[in-house]
């Protein structure tokens, strides 16, 4: 029997949910807009709360490992860290697309021939994305897309492709196929996660919790408010 406590920040949602042998069994989320810093730890001393009431053992952690959010990720990764280092259990990292993509393909009753086009917000008309087929096996690996009409044009002319996530809903006038459905209020959550860090868990597929990163994509780049006075 195992008790894992996954953690998601990817976005502006933030949330945590513990699970035994992959049904979740505590959780908690805001959609209230991005304060992972101050949201994170009530929920995860909460979470910690339930174990401790209940007589449980925490066997792993599991975070969302990217991409997204720069700041969101390194918030997640970093209390997942201390979460492991304390308690000296396992590490584990599970990818954000494939995260929703599961979602989603849950919601479809996989669907025969659909694949689905897991997309996170990046900026302007760029997206963060992957493709999978209804077993969860990835098609094109994540990539920073331009989306343009033809971005997703060999998959589309092949059969259906289903576009979800927070970065799909500024495509939807843009990519016109015939071949495209979206799905709305797809996005990452901690409870989503369960039977992914469940399965990685069984397999032994954990992570070197002092060198561990998230996965950005791509590299952060800090700027200055327009209007900031020296």
């Amino acid at each position: 029997m195992s008790y894992i406590l996954n953690i998601e920040t990817s976005t502006s949602v933030c949330s945590t949910a513990l699970c035994q042998d992959g049904n979740v069994i505590f959780a908690n989320k805001s959609t209230e807009g991005p304060s992972h810093s101050v949201l994170l730890g009530t929920f995860v001393a909460e979470a910690l709360e339930f174990i401790k009431n209940n007589e449980l053992k925490l066997d792993a952690v599991a975070v969302s490992s990217g991409p997204g959010s720069y700041t969101g990720l390194r918030i997640g990764v970093s209390m997942a860290k201390g979460l492991c280092f304390g308690y000296g259990i396992p590490l584990i990292a599970v990818p954000t697309l494939k995260i929703i993509a599961s979602k989603a393909i849950s919601l479809n009753n996989k669907a025969n021939e659909t694949l689905y086009c897991a997309m996170l917000d990046a900026r302007r008309m760029e997206v963060y994305a992957s493709i999978f087929d209804r077993e969860l096996t990835t098609c094109r690996e994540t990539a920073a897309d331009i989306i343009t009409l033809e971005t997703y044009e060999e998959f589309l002319n092949k059969g259906p492709v289903c576009f979800f996530g927070n970065g799909a809903e500024k495509c939807k006038t843009v990519i016109t196929h015939p071949n495209a459905m979206f799905m709305d209020q797809i996005y990452p959550l901690a409870e989503d996660m369960a039977l992914l860090a469940e399965d990685a868990f069984i397999k032994g597929e954990f992570k070197d919790v002092a060198y561990f990163e998230p996965f950005y994509l791509k590299d952060f780049v800090a700027t200055v408010a327009r209007n900031k006075v020296f």
